[in-house]
């Protein structure tokens, strides 16, 4: 049976209901969800799926990442058909997981972040190693589709009415661009659900290179990283993968290509090790200080300019980096369901509190500037408790109320 025929069943929907209650951090997509299932909204997606073989088009959208200059292109269904993905993709990924090698960390069931570093670490003398770190540039958005529906089909062999519309959605020209219909090469749409699904599948081969020949290697989605005992070994699987995806069409981001040697340590997915210890990368720690200077730079303006309080702009400080830190999606985002919030990405992988403790002194001196409206010693007039009344949370301290 197809996994479309499945998507009109209630029983189907209560599972992934039941599912997505179960996780830590379910909050306001279960609320929307629950609404959806209950007005049996997924039936008017499935009518128009049978009927027509695809879906609305999509929405292209390029949004600032949060607090910073750069961005990025996504892509989003309108709500009821984004919801129906998000079911498809989530039978997808199960039905279809036996296709992927054990060293594939991303989007998979029951295998997280935390797994991939623990294997990394379990590798006999790692500590010993070289290392090759290497990101995909822009990888999603540029998967060329005339590669990967090959691809697609083949996997999806048994299921040729899924493989249609997967592949229909893929193939899809047309996009809609402050509402406009316009054409557009948009590789396997970030954003969307069933994307996930793609980004595993169309590297398997690479995955599946290293796990056959038993180097210790791990992807999740376009993070790479291989080790070797040699330096030359490292060259040579740096020059593997290089060729691997330019063949595939894809590039190297030359900003996140990194060589580690054993007295290094290695790094990986933000996180940073060195003998047993796993601590936050440095890159990752300069990375939200930098967007908590960026915001407070922001809220000393705005103040300024529209004759706010101090306390405002501090409050408004510590609720953006809260739902940053601790909570599951943004606050105009009801849809968003993401299992991977900062604290649960990092929390359960770590073994120290050293990075923890230079983010929260640096989020305080924040918050002391922006009530205090000044940077000398005048600001330690705003006492610890005074931020803790407003709404200030310690990573410290989450991090052991966890452990």
């Amino acid at each position: 049976m197809s996994l479309l025929d499945e998507m009109d069943k209630p029983a189907s929907w209560q599972k992934f209901y039941d599912y997505k209650c179960g996780l830590a951090c379910a909050g306001r997509f279960v609320r929307v969800l629950e609404e959806y299932i209950s007005e049996e909204r997924y039936l008017d997606v499935c009518a128009k799926v049978a009927r027509d073989g695809r879906l609305s088009l999509p929405h292209r959208s390029v949004i600032s990442k949060m607090s910073s200059q750069k961005k990025r292109v996504v892509y989003t269904y309108p709500d009821d058909e984004n919801i129906y993905l998000k079911r498809l993709t989530h039978l997808l990924l199960r039905r279809y997981d036996h296709l992927f090698c054990k060293n594939l960390y991303s989007f998979r069931p029951d295998r997280t972040v935390k797994d991939a570093v623990r294997y990394l670490r379990s590798v006999p003398g790692i500590e010993q190693m070289y290392s090759y770190k290497v990101d995909i540039s822009n990888y999603f958005n540029s998967i060329p589709i005339e590669r990967l529906v090959p691809v697609l089909k083949e996997a999806l062999s048994d299921d040729p009415k899924l493989s249609e519309f997967l592949t229909t959605l893929l193939e899809e020209p047309c996009v809609i661009d402050n509402g406009k219909v316009v054409a557009d090469t948009k590789g396997i749409m970030a954003g969307t659900p069933q994307a996930s699904f793609m980004a595993n599948l169309y590297l398997k081969d690479l995955d599946r290179y290293f796990y056959d020949r038993g180097i210790p290697y791990a992807r999740y989605s376009d993070d790479i990283i291989v080790f070797a005992g040699t330096r030359e070994e490292i060259d040579q699987h740096a020059s593997f993968i290089r060729g691997f995806l330019a063949s595939s069409g894809l590039a190297v981001n030359p900003a996140k290509e990194m060589f580690g040697t054993p007295s290094d340590g290695w790094i990986f997915l933000g996180f940073c090790c060195r003998g047993k210890e796993v601590d936050i990368a440095p890159a990752s720690v300069a990375k939200i200080k930098a967007k908590m200077r960026r915001k407070t730079r922001a809220l000393k303006r705005w103040s300024a300019r529209k004759g706010e309080s101090s306390e405002r702009a501090a409050s408004a400080f510590i609720r953006v980096f809260n739902r940053k830190l601790y909570d599951s999606g943004e606050d105009n985002d009801l849809l968003s369901d993401n299992e991977l919030t900062w604290s649960k990405w990092y929390f359960p992988v770590i073994s120290t509190d050293k990075s923890l403790k230079e983010i929260d002194h640096y989020a305080q001196e924040c918050v002391r500037y922006l009530l205090s409206g000044t940077r000398g010693k005048a600001r330690y007039r705003v006492k610890y408790d005074d931020m803790k009344k407003l709404g200030l949370k310690s990573l410290v301290n989450s991090y052991y109320a966890g452990q």
